[in-house]
């Protein structure tokens, strides 16, 4: 039957997503919403106290981001809400400044997002090799269970055994059905425990009051002047570098979790869009968030745009309606929710004495150095950064070792042929120039890089070298077997980069 003769009603459900049709997937989207609200409630208070702002703006922070980016991002099932990384980066613009420079800041980053993701910055990625990516991934994980710790430190003794239940069910409810999310049931059930039995431990609510009503939209409350720009602009650049790179990683992460592709562009300027409408609602920023986007996709398995959008509205329908009943529970179970996403997301593989054996030692170290810098610093960003221009350099090294020159001299020894094998670039070319006989050599030299490439400045300019020194002993050279790309860069360039004409 062609789209033609479909009645409208058809072609209107042709449109549609195909998980629109199946009551399983709405099942796990709705469910895996609501997990991940409730882990996003203590995480957006503490993120809110390393800013110095009250509870709630961290809260609205989390509910506008998460809202937005379901419809204007580039990566399904992928939740963005307030941040470690970004609380970081503002505190202390707020701490100096105020509030309002922080909400300024906020917008203003916004743009700066939209800027660079038009301009292309997401393709940038694909220079990040796997060996960041794994270290990336280890030191989130490491990171995740980092964060965990002040939870389990000097707290009552039922704390310990509440945590140890709560991973129990995780691990083995599962078995028995997964219809409803583990960690949804482990939060319900030490939630019931606690206050049936009335054991104190450490609950939600003592981390800070949740809001009792909805964001209110304003303009920031800041002089719009130039020295107003000029103090804001900093903080918004690095919150705008940070959250694009944490946020793309994490696209990059969910993408191979789930086998499927995500615009990274897309992702990239409706971060911006996101971070735009948080400032605009008085929220102090973020960016994809990638424990709570493990609990969605890896523990909870959604995969629509449904749950992120659940995430942030049940997260504000719990805050202002369940309010009491959210700030019972008790962190305990939070926590042993956050523990089993860094058992999950450590790739375990990664360190096990096979693939060690087996995997080059520049990229264990590549590896090893990105979740080091990771942890140390904690900042996902700069281990990311770090780790990508040390495997370059290696790279660059490895790469540079496999450029050879081999000679042969014509049976009458009036003429020598070298021929260059390899990757000509800054790296391999610098030891071209030692490489070539010329003072026993015949008058005539063929230079054949057939076999090369060459792709930068400094390959020409050791082209130009070695012709200089044939041509100070009265000897020709004639370089042959360019492909078109090399002799168009060598025709622009030779003999313009030595500043002599």
């Amino acid at each position: 039957m062609t789209t033609s003769a479909l009645s409208p009603a058809a072609r209107l459900r042709g449109l549609r997503p195909d998980w629109l049709h199946d009551p399983r997937v709405w099942r796990t989207e709705i469910l895996a919403g609501l997990v991940v609200g409730l882990a996003l409630i203590p995480e957006a208070i503490s993120f809110s106290i390393i800013v110095g702002v009250d509870p709630a703006i961290g809260l609205f922070a989390s509910f506008t981001m998460a809202v937005t980016i379901s419809v204007v991002g580039g990566r399904r099932a992928m939740i963005s809400a307030a941040t470690g990384a970004v609380a970081l980066v503002t505190a202390p613009l707020n701490r100096e400044h105020g509030f309002g420079y922080l909400v300024a800041a906020v917008i203003l980053a916004g743009v700066f997002q939209i800027v660079l993701g038009a301009l292309g910055v997401a393709r940038l990625m694909r220079f990040v090799p796997r060996s960041v990516m794994v270290g990336f991934v280890n030191a989130l994980a490491i990171l995740i269970f980092m964060a965990q710790v002040p939870e389990m430190h000097d707290v009552p003794w039922a704390v310990y055994p509440l945590i140890v239940v709560g991973l129990a069910l995780m691990v083995f409810f599962p078995k028995v059905t997964r219809t409803i999310p583990a960690p949804l049931v482990s939060i319900v059930i030490l939630t019931v425990v606690t206050v049936a039995a009335a054991i104190a431990v450490p609950t939600v609510g003592d981390k800070g009051a949740l809001p009792s009503a909805l964001p209110v939209p304003g303009l920031p409350d800041v002089p719009f002047t130039l020295d107003t720009l000029t103090t804001v602009a900093p903080y918004a650049i690095a919150m705008a570098l940070v959250g694009l790179m944490e946020s793309l990683m994490t696209a990059k992460l969910v993408d191979e979790i789930t086998d499927t592709r995500s615009s990274k562009t897309r992702e990239s300027i409706g971060q911006g869009i996101a971070n735009i409408v948080t400032g605009f609602f008085g929220g102090m920023g973020g960016c994809a968030m990638i424990g709570q986007t493990m609990i969605n996709v890896r523990v909870s398995g959604a995969r629509t745009r449904l749950s992120t959008f659940l995430a942030g509205a049940f997260l504000m329908v719990l805050c202002i309606v369940f309010g009491p009943v959210v700030s019972d529970i008790p962190m305990a179970a939070l926590v042993a929710v956050m523990v089993m996403v860094s058992f999950t997301t450590f790739d375990w593989h990664s360190i096990a004495p096979r693939t060690l054996r087996r995997m080059p030692a520049g990229e264990i170290a590549v590896m090893v150095l990105t979740v080091a810098v990771v942890v140390a610093t904690h900042n996902l960003a700069i281990g990311v950064v770090v780790g990508t221009i040390t495997a370059m350099v290696i790279f660059a090294k490895r790469v540079a070792h496999l450029a050879d020159v081999t000679s042969v001299v014509d049976p009458d020894g009036t003429r020598v042929v070298y021929r260059v094998t390899g990757e000509l670039f800054f790296a391999s070319s610098n030891d071209l120039v030692t490489r070539f006989a010329y003072a026993t050599d015949p008058d005539r030299v063929v230079v054949d890089l057939s076999g090369t490439h060459i792709w930068d400045a400094s390959s020409v300019a050791a082209l130009d070298a070695i012709e200089t020194k044939y041509a100070q002993r009265g000897k020709s050279v004639e370089i042959v077997g360019l492909n078109q790309p090399s002799a168009r860069i060598h025709e622009t360039l030779s003999g313009e980069l030595t500043g002599s004409h």
